[in-house]
């Protein structure tokens, strides 16, 4: 498991793409196939593994490819703890954007 409580985004972006390149050669793939599988440019797929900039839908899209679509799912998972973090969260889901703090001046 990889702790990354303590990581610059860099260091995590920089791990991340590791083990892409790492799964993509344990499952014998060049860039160029991984990429016509996943319906994407080979570039992208060698801008991903060096950690430039590549859209979200292309990390999923490797991802799925990679049979990685369990470890999707749980991104961006609630954290519900308590019963007051279910109400929370129900209560959230319902709402299309939160609502503007009162500043100290108002």
């Amino acid at each position: 498991m990889l702790d990354l409580s303590f990581s610059k985004p860099s260091e995590v972006v920089k791990r991340l793409c590791e083990r892409l390149r790492t799964e993509r050669l344990a499952l014998q793939m060049t860039q160029a196939d991984l990429a016509g599988r996943a319906g994407i440019g080979a570039n992208t797929v060698s801008n991903l593994e060096s950690g430039r900039n590549v859209g979200f839908e292309n990390v999923v899209r490797v991802a799925m490819v990679l049979g990685r679509t369990k470890e999707l799912e749980g991104l961006f998972l609630p954290k519900l703890d308590s019963l007051e973090d279910i109400r929370r969260y129900e209560n959230s889901a319902r709402r299309l954007r939160t609502s503007k703090k009162k500043s100290d001046n108002a």
